[in-house]
């Protein structure tokens, strides 16, 4: 027998098959359980630390970390981020009120605006619905008070997360996404592991292709 006609045989064994199944299905028995989704056992394990996880992820990411004790300190340590860095001390701020009712008089080095982003802001600062463990992947969706602009636009993105939002799988982030009134979902969820990079082009990295050149993650230990 020759190959094209092996391979023309399997083909037509697997739509009798199939055509088999569906008339299986009709006459009432079972059809087939679906596969258990296979979720990274990191992630999942007893006792894992998803905190500790998703800040190795993310230092793996090539995005940066810093941890404070409450809300009220999320001013300075911007302000420290863009001082270190030698970055312009002027920021966009989510109107969201996890960031907008931030106390930004206690860094009055940084000049700050609230809005969506028209693509001059050096800086953003936003908060998100979730943190992932198992990849240190930050979980961001549009809204009034988040508009997306704000998470790809500036060349540095500063997103403050609460302890309690790092969870550790995406299944575990999804539910977080907050719906609307009518139940509808956000027009667009993003879901953002490190800086912008990309080497499609003669295999030269280039940060910032196609978002922020720069991830900095400021984890709140307490509400926001």
């Amino acid at each position: 027998m020759s190959t094209s006609g092996t391979g023309r045989d399997r083909m037509l064994a697997s739509i009798r098959a199939g055509i088999s199944r569906q008339a299986d299905r009709r006459h009432g028995e079972p059809a087939p359980s679906k596969p258990t989704p296979l979720i990274p056992a990191r992630a999942t394990a007893p006792g894992v630390d998803v905190v500790g996880l998703f800040r190795t992820q993310l230092i793996n990411a090539k995005a940066t970390l810093d941890e404070v004790a409450s809300r009220d300190d999320v001013p300075a340590a911007v302000a420290r981020y863009l001082a270190n860095n030698n970055f312009e001390a002027r920021v966009r701020l989510s109107p969201d009120a996890r960031v907008s009712s931030l106390p930004w008089d206690k860094a009055p080095m940084v000049e700050t605006s609230s809005g969506r982003s028209h693509g001059n802001d050096p800086t953003s600062v936003t908060p998100a619905v979730a943190a992932v463990a198992e990849t240190g992947t930050m979980v961001l969706q549009s809204s009034d008070g988040t508009p997306t602009t704000l998470h790809f636009l500036p060349d540095q993105h500063v997103v403050v997360i609460a302890k309690s939002q790092i969870v550790g799988t995406y299944e575990d982030a999804l539910a977080r996404v907050k719906r609307g009134p009518d139940g509808s979902l956000p027009r667009t969820v993003n879901f953002v592991t490190g800086p912008s990079r990309s080497a499609d082009i003669g295999k030269i990295l280039l940060m910032g292709a196609h978002g922020p050149k720069k991830l900095h993650v400021i984890v709140v230990d307490g509400e926001l």
